[in-house]
């Protein structure tokens, strides 16, 4: 892309920082952790050996700092894809477009972005205060049809198989699919159950759940749990993973998510103490991303 980038597209504040974020591209590290919640953040970057900076901007905290000789941004991301698409977009812009001359850089940085959030499992084998490496983003959402975005062959395979298992509503969600980054989920093995990890737009009926709400697709847990592919199952559903993924494909990122299970919607069990897996979580993957 070799012209500038309008004001109306890419909006910076009066000190230089891009507008959701409220962060300076020389205030974000090249490694960086999502979290949903903004209080959550705190509870990551207590860890820091230093923290060099904080920044909040309505839901979005970021704080940067180091674990030894290792810069780490912790960004909150909210809830739900909507949210990864202006986080995912901002923190690329900071790395990758010059603010001065709003201009693409030449060279560009590939980031490493790990989510450590929360999910449901949705397998019986999976129990709750255990951790789920998502081996692929499956959005139930609509995020990225509105990206032009290439598939490698595996993934069209897969989803081709998922579409042929799981019925969805006519005139619903279209189902997409990206693998997670290779060269992070190596380092994410043991202690870890893997597999695909489903993203739907929503906390009640589009994760089956019925309050007073009458549900147009009683059967979709069931289907999702019962999917299978070559060695592939769906572990666990969630509300972030698919877009993560997803625009990490578009942007050239390389991204991972890990959850804390904190409900197995099968057993219909929840955790009795979801604070405490979400801290074990954070104090297994910072030991972990210290070190890559």
């Amino acid at each position: 892309m070799d012209k500038r980038i309008a004001e109306s597209e890419l909006i910076i504040n009066n000190r230089g920082a891009v507008y959701h974020l409220d962060v300076r591209p020389d205030e974000l590290a090249h490694t960086i952790i999502t979290v949903g919640d903004p209080d959550r953040v705190g509870a990551v970057s207590k860890y820091f050996d230093t923290i060099e900076g904080k920044f909040q901007h309505r839901e979005f905290v970021t704080h940067t700092g180091y674990i030894g000789k290792k810069r780490l941004s912790v960004v909150s991301t909210g809830i739900g894809t909507d949210n990864i698409d202006i986080v995912l977009n901002e923190l690329d812009a900071l790395a990758n477009i010059d603010f001065n001359t709003r201009m693409v850089k030449p060279d560009l940085t590939s980031l490493q972005i790990i989510r450590l959030g929360t999910s449901g499992a949705l397998q019986e084998s999976i129990p709750v205060d255990s951790f789920v490496v998502s081996s692929h983003g499956l959005g139930l959402d609509n995020l990225m049809h509105y990206y032009a975005f290439e598939n490698t062959t595996a993934e069209k395979q897969l989803l081709e198989a998922f579409r042929g298992q799981v019925s969805l509503i006519h005139g619903g969600a279209g189902p997409y699919l990206f693998e997670a980054s290779a060269s992070l989920h190596q380092h994410f093995q043991t202690g870890f159950h893997t597999g695909i990890t489903v993203t739907c737009p929503g906390f009640y009926a589009p994760q089956g759940r019925v309050l007073r709400g009458a549900l147009s697709n009683p059967h979709l847990i069931d289907d999702l749990t019962g999917f299978s592919y070559e060695s592939h199952r769906i572990t666990n559903f969630e509300m972030e993973t698919s877009g993560i993924y997803g625009i990490g494909r578009v942007l050239k990122h390389e991204c991972l998510s890990i959850s804390a299970i904190v409900a197995n919607r099968i057993r219909q069990e929840f955790s009795k103490d979801g604070g405490a897996a979400v801290t074990a979580l954070i104090e297994k993957g910072l030991e972990i991303i210290a070190a890559i």
